[in-house]
């Protein structure tokens, strides 16, 4: 029988993407106490990006609201594949969101709802976060968005 949260994203139908390979010398996931940080999500689909360049030049914003949304999928796909079972996420303390930008664009809160959005979607009030979103000059691979996410867990 499925948890409340696995119940939550087949009654939305989110399919969860499979989990990336760290690209570097780090962990995607680490817990200390009741803490969970995931690592910098990108908007990856089978180990790809989805999408390329820079909010205000090549991407519009909302194209960079779905890179942000799959960003969070790709949390919670870590967070799934850490824990077993997202019923132990207790909350989403933070988001913080890097948004590659123009140095005229300015609506990097608006790009990073995305994910923020989908924590809600999927976690209810328990999604419910302290934020930040950053305008950067580069992300890696080229990528328009990444999110982190330190959560709560039991």
């Amino acid at each position: 029988m499925p948890g409340l949260i696995q119940a939550r994203l087949e009654q939305y139908g989110i399919i969860l993407p499979g989990v990336a390979a760290p690209a570097g010398n780090y962990a995607p996931a680490v817990r200390t106490g009741p803490l969970l940080f995931i690592s910098g999500q990108l908007p990856l689909l089978d180990g790809r990006p989805d999408v390329i360049g820079a909010l205000g030049r090549e991407v519009d914003p909302e194209s960079g609201f779905a890179a942000a949304r799959l960003c969070g999928l790709n949390i919670v796909a870590q967070a799934k594949a850490f824990l077993g079972d997202l019923d132990r996420v207790e909350r989403v303390v933070k988001l913080t969101g890097y948004v590659a930008s123009a140095a005229d664009f300015t609506d990097q809160p608006k790009v990073v709802n995305g994910a923020s959005d989908l924590m809600v979607e999927v976690f209810g009030d328990k999604g419910v976060h302290a934020r930040a979103a950053v305008g950067v000059a580069a992300l890696p691979l080229g990528v328009p968005v990444e999110v982190e996410a330190i959560l709560e867990i039991s």
